[in-house]
């Protein structure tokens, strides 16, 4: 495939989409690689109460649909396939899908995180249905409950303790005899009247009708197993960034995060990043959406700068996908 695009977006959750509709109303005509399983983490979300512009909700797969024939009304080409590799050396960037290569000029890597999880068939089963990986996303939905939290370390702690402003009492349930977390963010939960701490413990089922209803346990010293009564869980033992088919094309940092260098530049003159396979802190769709926007931006200037001729004349524009 001889044709060398203006750029090529790899991911197509909140930061590639918006990435995709700014490039394509800049007439750069982007090649999207949405992968097999598009739109990212919002495609195992329900209700979505906290994306502006939609005061009664949207549940995550409508509002990523509604991403795709936004970013397709302006142009963008959208490309159900996963990227296999990668080779930024070169000025013009390859990527590959299977056998089939595509050139581009520069590269938006937008391919998210997926959170860690336990590994068991019932926690697959009840995912969107009382188990989360987003206390900030769906913590107001357990106003007056009863939930778990999962994980030692500092997120589990600042999970544990958000949800106390929801829910009537949060368990944390911790596989060891103490926490790995800082010492500030063990006292906030340890001092907690809301929270109580199941040590030495681990989750063997999700179990429930239609949603989570309790969790069957086994402490790890005594081989004992209880049951639970809880309405929610909420993992925080990490996330995976989505970097793995990099390689060693852009630099990564000890968790497999890429590396900013300058805003949304990364350590490859004109490859870009945005959303969560760069941001382990926020990780919400708003900000891997203003990260997207960032770094089409930021890559429209780069183009520029590089004197790259772009058709400003051509009619990119489409009558809107019908609903």
């Amino acid at each position: 495939m001889s044709d060398i695009h203006n750029v090529i977006i790899i991911g197509s959750g909140p930061a590639g989409l918006t990435s995709a509709i700014y490039t394509a109303r800049a007439n750069l005509k982007p090649l999207v690689f949405a992968g097999l399983e598009f739109g990212g983490q919002l495609m195992t979300t329900t209700e979505v109460e906290n994306f502006p512009g939609f005061p009664e909700g949207i549940v995550g797969p409508e509002l990523m649909q509604h991403m795709i024939k936004q970013a397709k009304r302006f142009g963008a080409e959208i490309v159900h396939q996963n990227v296999s590799k990668v080779d930024f050396s070169g000025e013009v960037k390859r990527v590959w899908v299977g056998a089939d290569e595509y050139k581009a000029r520069s590269v938006i890597l937008a391919t998210g995180a997926s959170p860690r999880k336990l590994g068991l068939p019932s926690e697959q089963e009840f995912w969107g249905k009382g188990v989360s990986s987003c206390a900030t996303c769906d913590g107001a939905f357990y106003r007056d409950k009863v939930v778990s939290v999962i994980g030692g370390g500092d997120s589990a702690m600042e999970e544990a303790t958000f949800l106390t402003r929801f829910a009537s009492k949060v368990y944390v349930i911790h596989r060891r005899g103490e926490f790995r977390a800082s010492k500030i963010m063990q006292d906030r939960v340890l001092n907690n009247p809301k929270i109580q701490v199941i040590w030495n413990t681990e989750v063997l089922e999700v179990k429930g009708q239609d949603v989570v209803g309790s969790l069957r346990l086994k402490n790890t010293e005594t081989g004992e197993e209880s049951d639970l009564a809880v309405d929610g869980m909420f993992l925080a033992i990490g996330h995976i960034p989505n970097t793995k088919f990099l390689g060693d094309a852009v630099e990564l940092d000890d968790q497999g995060y890429i590396v900013v260098k300058d805003k949304t530049h990364t350590s490859v003159e004109g490859v870009f990043v945005g959303g969560d396979v760069n941001d382990h802190r926020y990780r919400q769709a708003i900000t891997a959406a203003g990260m997207g926007c960032m770094a089409a931006i930021d890559l429209e200037r780069w183009l520029e700068e590089k004197g790259v001729e772009v058709d400003t004349t051509a009619d990119t524009y489409t009558n809107p996908v019908p609903a």
